[in-house]
């Protein structure tokens, strides 16, 4: 083999790359991952690189938080892109949202992670005055939105992450519409499709008990882990598995 010949099949070897690993035969190859008010979708890029690696496709909905109508329009806007079968998946308000959503027909299947699970005529507004949270540091500006006091996001949102994660997540956080945080659920997905969860157990943001009656009511396959609020920061691992059991 001459020296060129040598060179070019160098460079083609390292030139091709292949995926750590494939999605199982059977399973559904399509995730989409909402966030949750005070963040961004950017919170879950270390739960999609895990995905990714894993062989699933991953979208990340951006959503307005303008209102449920909203958020729900452009969580569809995603899934109308998938090209199958698609888990469907919400953090804190994003369960809301996948809660309405999720009747979109790509979808087989709920995650929610540490999530309002609403049923019908529910809100996160109501489900959250009835269980209320440790965390009270969420305040309203004059326009109708609502934030987590920078003081207080760390403690209250993310207390497993670095302090200089927290703090730059305080003041990047996506500002919640008070319209979206009292709009009721109309027609819940969770009463027609498998749903997963996980309860946060350090949870400031969301009451675990909470959280543990939504999921219970739903008869959602349910499991626990020791964390904050910001459980697909924390421990993203843990969060994908969960996920790719639900693909399963």
């Amino acid at each position: 083999m001459t020296k060129h010949l040598r060179l070019a099949a160098v460079f083609l070897a390292s030139a091709v790359t292949l995926p750590a690993h494939a999605a199982p035969a059977g399973t559904v190859k399509n995730v989409v991952l909402v966030h949750g008010a005070f963040a961004d979708g950017s919170g879950w890029a270390a739960v999609s690189a895990i995905l990714t690696k894993d062989g699933y496709k991953v979208s990340i909905v951006q959503p307005p938080e303008t209102s449920l109508e909203d958020d729900i329009a452009a969580t569809k806007r995603v899934l109308d892109a998938q090209d199958g079968p698609t888990v469907l998946v919400g953090h804190s308000y994003g369960g809301v949202v996948i809660t309405g959503a999720g009747n979109n027909d790509h979808v087989k299947s709920l995650v929610y992670v540490a999530a309002f699970q609403p049923d019908v005529g529910e809100s996160l507004g109501s489900l959250g005055a009835s269980k209320p949270s440790a965390g009270t540091s969420v305040k309203p500006t004059a326009d109708g939105f609502l934030y987590i006091d920078p003081a207080h996001f760390h403690e209250d949102f993310c207390a497993d992450l670095p302090a200089a994660q927290a703090n730059f997540m305080a003041r990047s956080q996506v500002f919640l519409s008070v319209k979206a945080a009292s709009a009721n659920a109309v027609a819940p997905a969770w009463k027609s499709k498998p749903s997963f969860a996980i309860v946060a157990t350090k949870d400031r943001a969301i009451n675990p008990e909470l959280e543990r009656f939504m999921y219970k009511r739903s008869q959602s396959k349910t499991i626990e882990i020791d964390s904050s609020h910001a459980v697909y920061i924390s421990q993203p691992a843990a969060v994908a598995a969960l996920i790719e059991t639900a693909a399963r």
